[in-house]
């Protein structure tokens, strides 16, 4: 009967293949305790807006909630005008989603694929612009848009988004790199122009990289605490986040305050799981060099 033999190659060969099967064993192990430690607060949320007043407070504290309370939810969002808040808010997150797309797409465009003096220097301008924090330039746009009338409505939330961000452009600027320049100059010997080829070609191109920054877009705005609390001074007014302040200002129940929370968590949430794909794809294939 014949034997194995063992080398010293083979038993090498053996302590490396159970060496990267620990690596990998401990990599997951600690990748899902930490995915357990990100959701758990999420989790606790949702656990304390189906809750009782008095099963909350009670201590110690329990994870299932023991009657579940689904009415904490129609009681949350009739207590207060959310219908006005998720209305404004949906309105400043398309809005903004539109504004930074027409407006970072263009320009990622130009300082992408068409030559011309100086471009580099503007771009590491227009990239410097990240560094500036947002308290400087606060008391200027407040003073600007009041000139303008702008208070207490959308406008001063929106229409900067038409003038381009600095990071977006940059995270466009670099998938548009990565797209080949023979396909622009295919394009321009078939007579398609400058904007056929950003608009037929690049865009679709982009795919990966476009619902990224809708997804950073949609996140930012629907979060955005800041910028309504300066400019939005009326309940008509207010988005999801400065009605749960109102909400909780005005002495909410606490469980009804997490129902109400965990409300306005949801698109967020729906849109990262949606995106999820597209999300990592343009993340990944961002500031790969074009060969």
């Amino acid at each position: 009967m014949a034997t194995a033999i063992t080398t010293p190659a083979s038993n090498w060969r053996r302590q490396q293949r159970a060496r990267r099967k620990a690596i990998r064993v401990f990599a997951y192990v600690v990748t899902t305790l930490m995915a357990i430690a990100f959701a758990f607060p999420f989790l606790w949320l949702v656990s304390a807006s189906l809750k009782s007043a008095n099963e909350l407070a009670r201590f110690p504290p329990t994870f299932i909630p023991h009657p579940i309370m689904w009415e904490n939810y129609t009681q949350a969002l009739r207590s207060q005008p959310f219908d006005h808040y998720f209305a404004n808010t949906i309105a400043f997150s398309v809005g903004a989603m539109v504004g930074h797309l027409f407006s970072a797409t263009l320009v990622a465009y130009g300082f992408s694929r068409i030559e011309f003096p100086g471009r580099d220097a503007i771009f590491v301008l227009v990239l410097s612009t990240v560094m500036l924090p947002a308290q400087v330039t606060m008391i200027p746009q407040y003073i600007l848009f009041r000139e303008l009338g702008w208070l207490d409505t959308l406008l001063p939330l929106v229409v900067p988004t038409y003038f381009g961000g600095a990071f977006y452009i940059f995270l466009l600027r670099q998938f548009f790199m990565t797209i080949p320049r023979e396909l622009d100059e295919a394009a321009l010997m078939d007579g398609a122009n400058r904007f056929d080829i950003y608009w037929r070609i690049i865009l679709p191109l982009s795919r990966p990289i476009l619902v990224t920054v809708i997804a950073f877009v949609f996140i930012g705005t629907w979060n955005d605490f800041m910028g309504p609390l300066i400019y939005l001074s009326t309940r008509e007014r207010m988005t999801v986040a400065l009605g749960l302040l109102q909400f909780r200002g005005e002495g909410a129940i606490m469980n009804l305050l997490m129902a109400a929370s965990v409300v306005a968590l949801a698109p967020i949430v729906v849109v990262f799981f949606f995106a999820q794909r597209y999300f990592i794809a343009g993340i990944t294939l961002t500031g790969m060099k074009e060969g």
